[in-house]
């Protein structure tokens, strides 16, 4: 493969940098509640309280906790008031976009009305409308209201952030299964680098639903335990809920305004490899495409990745295709480059999946130190990843994280940033 030229030698205007980040997830609200959880090796997959499980062959998963998972309250920020009308997964979003714009230094309305937003979701306010039809047919008291279903279209969480944010730029929704977020993410940069906007929120959310967790139950792709990515005793995957928010910038607009880049924005690619409908291609050649499409926009080598976060369903056929493209692009290095797998810790948030690992990639760079993935099981023979277990892999040498998505009807998506050392 030919390299070209790498990215981050091309003009300001061409670069495209992280300057905030948000998340909600099971571990809670904020950043630090999701690398504090990721770091301590546990896993907020457990049981959960949003629908009655018992009737499904498994009963765990991973709930955002308090008011906010629950729905209880309005959701507020910045003295905007309350939000009237709002499924859970959009509640996620906006709690996620203003702990990212907090970061990124910049004020909703005042500073991003130029701003796109670009959100991954594959259910959108389903949970909701699950709500609205069982008081319709009579299996829950009380009266079914309207409103309950007027963010049921998986574009709730993006249009609910464009809304609160005043973005008047492009405002998208990517709905491709579990790539939706890394894609969103990729088509925010490529909306930068065209000009398109010099400012954008991007990222996904999903909210916990009987319509995916029916679904899954019933292809018996769930383990009745915490899921085990790359382990020999694996058994499927567990299911998450939550939101992850990046704000996405031109290198030229952050030095204009002084802000600190948390990283940059390498590539993100992605492909299709037209296997199956539930199932990857055996010797991962989709996930090879998007990856290898990836390292060519970047400009960089194989050699190059510091670090992987995989995919890692805990599902047996995900893990091995997902190996074999590991195997295909990094060669004899693809046993010894660190692998972190957060749906583990996290579970698998769907739509919102791809963002929140973006998240984890890059506090792993910032930090000089690749999350561990929680214990349990042996790594399988058959696809010997350098899977982190046990603590943390502390390299302060970090430099460039790979984030791999794969998804069902065979979509793959590969995004690479690299660790801000303050170039211009």
């Amino acid at each position: 493969m030919t390299t070209p030229p790498r990215r981050s030698d091309s003009a300001p205007e061409q670069r495209v940098v992280v300057t905030g980040l948000g998340v909600v997830c099971g571990w809670g609200e904020g950043v630090g509640a999701l690398w504090q959880g990721l770091l301590g090796a546990g896993t907020a997959i457990g049981p959960f309280r949003r629908f009655d499980a018992a009737r499904y062959r498994t009963q765990l998963a991973a709930e955002v906790p308090g008011a906010l998972g629950d729905g209880s309250i309005p959701w507020k920020s910045n003295g905007h008031g309350p939000h009237a009308r709002l499924s859970l997964a959009d509640r996620f979003a906006l709690a996620a976009a203003g702990e990212a714009l907090a970061q990124a230094g910049l004020e909703p309305k005042r500073d991003t009305g130029a701003a796109g937003v670009f959100f991954g979701s594959s259910t959108g306010g389903m949970w909701e409308s699950e709500n609205y039809y069982a008081h319709l047919i009579g299996q829950r008291p009380g009266r079914a209201q309207l409103s309950w279903i007027t963010s049921q279209q998986y574009n709730g969480p993006g249009d609910a952030v464009a809304r609160w944010s005043g973005a008047a730029g492009p405002v998208e929704t990517l709905s491709s299964a579990c790539t939706s977020g890394a894609l969103a993410i990729a088509a925010a940069a490529d909306a930068l680098r065209e000009g398109e906007a010099e400012l954008a929120i991007a990222g996904g959310s999903d909210s916990l639903c009987q319509l995916t967790y029916a679904g899954f139950n019933s292809l018996r792709a769930v383990d009745a335990g915490p899921c085990l990515p790359f382990r020999r005793e694996r058994d499927g995957m567990s299911l998450g809920e939550g939101a992850a928010v990046l704000v996405l910038e031109t290198l030229a607009r952050a030095q204009r305004r002084g802000a600190q880049p948390l990283a940059e924005l390498l590539a993100g690619a992605s492909s299709c490899d037209a296997h199956h409908m539930t199932a990857p291609a055996p010797d991962g050649r989709g996930a090879v495409c998007a990856i290898q499409r990836a390292l060519e926009e970047a400009g960089i080598a194989p050699d190059e990745v510091d670090f992987v976060n995989a995919h890692g369903t805990g599902t047996p056929l995900n893990d091995a295709a997902e190996w074999q493209a590991l195997l295909a692009i990094l060669g004899a290095r693809a046993a010894a480059v660190p692998v972190a797998a957060p749906k583990g810790s996290v579970g698998h948030l769907l739509g919102a999946a791809g963002a929140l690992e973006a998240v984890a990639t890059i506090l792993c760079l910032q930090r000089g130190c690749v999350h561990p993935t929680p214990a349990g099981g042996s790594v399988d023979e058959a696809a010997p990843a350098r899977l982190v277990l046990g603590g943390p892999v502390r390299d302060e040498r970090l430099r460039v994280g790979l984030s791999i998505n794969l998804a069902f009807g065979g979509s793959n998506a590969a995004l690479l940033f690299e660790r801000w050392n303050g170039a211009a």
